[in-house]
């Protein structure tokens, strides 16, 4: 089969991908030099992005690689239940990557298949990328990268990215007419809640609620800014929801399969009180970042924000959390009841 560039990318978009571009991999060469920068501004990110300079330089695990094909899937469209807004981001509540039933895991499947029945050799990563995602989308010209670190199209950054590496060497640059960040807009720095995100295009890893939500943080105790983490318990959309860009983006027309009734049984308390066997079994498919074997870490997370956010009738939940069958639980309620009587006590004075 003869194929072309033009071929891919409308296949792409016929499955359901709302853009899609094709780049040599050399053009990720200049990613390495992205990342030097950064660790040179957060030299505590180091160990953490080093594993990221091989990006840069797929042909040496994937010597056949010749192109990669980046395609956005756009998640504003789906509905987010009230009891889950501002709690959890809205890409994880949306998150399709392991969800069979899900309209953009069916895309990516069935878009690989067409890749592979077209006799090409292809390469992916469904869970986290082959390759730095928003890098390769913007060097395709499928939309940019804003002040915020994340990615835009036209529609916003409420995007997914998926790239498929392929043996043949193709390019389409997309044409995208997206209005730059005005020079002297701060709105995202300003809605951080960490001030994690110091500078335009600068954002520290090791202090995002996202990734203290998530990857790191495993002991809320010690950890300095778990204050400022608000109502979040599992990543956070402060810069995005802040961005002009995204005003009325967000159309939530669709519902993604069994958020509603996953959304009815989500609060502080259910999650402080619920079996271990239901987060296990509800909980840890969709916020899977958090692994099977730690999900005593959506309690503790919960009872952060409890803390954070503190109402009397979460006192009999929090108590309750000390006979926890988890250390980390009965650890964690302890030091928020000794939190809270430490303010009654200053409000007394």
């Amino acid at each position: 089969m003869i194929l072309n560039a033009s071929d891919i990318v409308n296949k792409a978009i016929e499955f359901g991908f709302d853009k899609c571009g094709i780049i040599p991999v050399g053009m990720m060469s200049e990613y390495e030099v992205r990342l030097e920068e950064r660790i040179e501004h957060f030299p505590q990110t180091q160990e953490k992005y080093e594993a990221f300079k091989s990006f840069s330089h797929l042909q040496e695990d994937y010597p056949w690689a010749k192109s990669i094909v980046i395609c956005s899937f756009w998640y504003g469209r789906y509905h987010i239940p009230d009891e889950l807004q501002g709690r959890i981001a809205k890409y994880y509540l949306t998150d399709g990557r392991r969800n069979t039933e899900s309209k953009g895991y069916q895309t990516s499947v069935a878009f690989e298949k067409y890749l592979t029945d077209c006799n090409l050799q292809v390469a992916t990563d469904r869970d986290f990328g082959i390759t730095a995602l928003r890098w390769a989308a913007m060097k395709a010209g499928i939309g940019v990268i804003r002040k915020n670190n994340f990615f835009y199209t036209e529609k916003g950054s409420y995007q997914y990215l998926e790239a498929f590496l392929i043996d043949v060497p193709l390019q389409y640059i997309a044409e995208s007419h997206i209005k730059p960040c005005a020079e002297k807009c701060n709105l995202c720095m300003k809605a951080c809640p960490t001030g994690s995100l110091e500078a335009p295009y600068m954002m520290c890893r090791n202090t995002c609620v996202s990734c203290l939500t998530t990857w790191d943080g495993w002991d809320l105790r010690a950890e300095p800014l778990q204050n400022r983490f608000g109502k979040w318990i599992y990543g956070c959309d402060s810069c995005q929801d802040a961005c002009p860009h995204n005003k009325s983006a967000w159309k939530g027309e669709e519902n993604f399969p069994g958020l509603n009734e996953w959304g009815n049984f989500f609060s502080y308390s259910e999650i402080v009180l619920s079996d271990y066997s239901w987060l296990e079994s509800v909980i840890q498919p969709k916020l899977w970042y958090i692994p099977h074997g730690k999900e005593w870490r959506y309690k503790t997370n919960a009872l952060n924000a409890m803390l954070n956010n503190y109402k009397p009738n979460y006192l009999p939940i929090i108590k309750e959390a000390c006979n926890d069958e988890y250390a980390e639980v009965r650890d964690m309620a302890k030091w928020v009841l000794e939190k809270i009587q430490k303010k009654n006590d200053n409000s007394a004075k």
